[in-house]
């Protein structure tokens, strides 16, 4: 298994509760986490909770292709 780390980082100017709701969501994940408008997420999972899962449904709108995004929430070493 690769355990590479990422680093994200954003400079948003709204409330950081918001941002976070947003941004953790399951019911706010659904409408931005696709990378194009000719996609959408119909159906996200989000328990951050060590050993918690985050799962996504990315699908084309058209059908045509979708796959599951999946990682599993860990401790840092």
């Amino acid at each position: 298994m690769d355990t590479s780390k990422i680093t994200v980082r954003a400079t948003i100017c709204a409330d950081a509760q918001k941002v976070w709701d947003s941004y953790t969501n399951p019911e706010h994940i659904i409408n931005w986490n696709f990378a194009d408008a000719s996609w959408h997420c119909p159906h996200a999972e989000n328990d951050m909770r060590i050993g918690g899962v985050y799962n996504a449904r990315m699908e084309a709108k058209d059908g045509s292709f979708g796959f599951n995004f999946e990682a599993v929430y860990t401790k840092s070493k």
